[in-house]
């Protein structure tokens, strides 16, 4: 796989939001084996949350390109003391299944052991999606035993086609 990893830049924005939204909403997303379409309508992010995750020197996001463009991005964020947030991992629906995921991941590890200082990598993972979390516990991700709720009544985060989603929190020592 011939993909080239650099920073988001605000400019990017446009692009990032489209990549974002198809990896996880709406018919497009259902092209990949990945997506909330079924849990949640309505936006994943907005340009206003992607500025200011951007404009943040204790956060990055990560883009993957190749000669087709943007095909994957991924947000990481220094939580202090020694951890780090994965999030945000988004693949084209039509790239995913190729090891961009990974891929993204092992740079995002990367970048929070270095920019960071980070010795251990957190993210949350809705409850329900159960293939998802499957998936980062391939990757060395645990589950750690807390849940977090989802935010049923801010829809910045979606709209909830149903009331009982919530978040597993996963982790792994980097």
């Amino acid at each position: 796989m011939d993909v080239h990893i650099r920073a988001a830049e605000a400019s990017d924005i446009p692009v990032l939001l489209a990549l974002v939204h198809g990896a996880y909403r709406g018919e497009s997303a259902r092209g990949g084996w990945t997506h909330e379409a079924d849990l949640l309508d309505g936006q994943r992010t907005d340009a206003e949350t992607l500025a200011a995750v951007l404009g943040d020197p204790n956060q990055r996001i990560l883009l993957a390109e190749d000669r087709a463009g943007l095909a994957g991005c991924v947000q990481i964020s220094d939580r202090g003391g020694d951890t780090a947030y994965l999030g945000l991992l988004s693949i084209a629906p039509e790239r995913q299944a190729q090891g961009l995921g990974r891929t993204l991941i092992a740079a995002a590890e990367e970048q929070a052991r270095r920019m960071f200082g980070a010795r251990v990598m957190e993210m949350t993972v809705i409850r329900q999606r159960e293939e998802l979390v499957a998936y980062y516990e391939r990757r060395g991700y645990a589950r750690t035993g807390e849940e977090r709720p989802f935010p049923h009544d801010d829809p910045r985060f979606g709209i909830p086609r149903r009331r009982d989603l919530s978040f597993v929190v996963l982790a792994k020592a980097l």
